[in-house]
């Protein structure tokens, strides 16, 4: 896929930063995971953002990320543009997974600001351009300072920007006055980072959204697009009201992965909510508060029946070869 620097949409106006779906034992559930990627892109995702942190970025490695980014490619071929992670806060590492993801096949890159190092603005400055250098693929940044440690200033964005191949950001600051001001300045594409701020952000001017909670109101996030792009702001407005609930259900507790995996479980997508730790699958309590969320938001029927988690196995082995322990999806 061949995307064009533009201040408009260059990933899409809606990609959700997919979870990475496994098996009970801990392993990446490949089957599952093009099943997930072609009922996003059918739902109206128009880019999938893999290996992220909604991803267990952290703790999933280089084999495993390349053959997740190429089975998804394979599977969703043109629908959809392709993103994989490649953030760390070791540069030469998140080169060589940068490195990877476009062998793998990815349309582009989301590069995540260096967390916990705290580097100094031009310690940023220099570790996106090497990753950028690193390929040919068209790069979005990540602001996210509540986990990374250091937000990205204003001054770094306008140089940065002059790169030929860092195209868009994501914002996860909420800082939409600011943002209003960096898509003047920069030229940037600008997709929200927090899945409660997308209308204030095309009101700004923004280009759409990197959701948690399209995995299970996808359609009806596209539905809010489509209605703000053609003019009908209070339809968008009715629209996202719908889904504000579900919002806060998936991202209330800052556990994105684990409710969007219980979530969808419970929708009856994924079989597993498995997950590595040091996340932990949500409870049975959590799984039932979740239910009566997306029951009451007409996403699952009420005659939905509930999942119960199965043990977890005596022993779990990571297939990469040393010993992990997995909670029971």
């Amino acid at each position: 896929m061949v995307l064009p620097r533009t201040t408009a949409r260059p990933f899409g106006a809606l990609l959700t930063a997919m979870v990475t779906p496994m098996t009970p034992d801990g392993a990446i559930d490949l089957e599952a995971s093009v099943k997930l990627a072609k009922k996003l892109v059918d739902d109206g995702n128009d880019g999938l953002v893999l290996s992220g942190t909604t991803g267990e970025s952290p703790v999933t490695h280089a084999p495993e990320k390349a053959e997740l980014v190429a089975a998804v490619t394979e599977a969703v071929g043109d629908r959809a543009a392709i993103v994989a992670g490649a953030g760390s806060n070791d540069t030469a590492h998140a080169i060589r997974m940068a490195e990877q993801a476009a062998e793998a096949g990815a349309d582009g890159l989301l590069v995540v600001s260096p967390y916990y190092s705290r580097p100094t603005q031009e310690g940023l400055i220099r570790h996106f351009a090497a990753v950028a250098d690193s390929t040919d693929l068209p790069v979005m940044l990540y602001d996210i300072p509540g986990r990374a440690g250091v937000r990205i200033a204003p001054e770094t964005f306008v140089k940065i920007a002059e790169h030929p191949r860092i195209i868009a950001n994501k914002d996860a600051t909420g800082d939409v006055w600011s943002a209003a001001q960096l898509i003047e300045a920069t030229g940037l594409a600008w997709y929200s980072g927090d899945d409660g701020l997308l209308l204030p952000f095309l009101s700004v001017g923004g280009a759409g959204i990197v959701s948690v909670s399209a995995h299970v109101v996808g359609a009806q996030y596209a539905d809010v697009v489509r209605r703000w792009d053609a003019g009908d702001h209070a339809g968008a407005l009715a629209a996202f009201r719908q889904v504000m609930p579900v919002v806060g259900a998936l991202n209330g507790a800052g556990a994105q992965a684990v409710m969007a995996k219980a979530a969808l479980q419970a929708q009856g997508v994924l079989e597993h909510r498995t997950l590595r730790l040091p996340n932990v699958a949500a409870s049975d309590h959590e799984v039932a508060t979740l239910r009566a969320v997306l029951i009451a938001a007409g996403v699952i029927p009420q005659s939905a029946t509930p999942m119960s988690p199965p043990e977890l196995p005596e022993e779990a082995t990571a297939i990469v070869g040393h010993p992990a322990i997995v909670t029971p999806g």
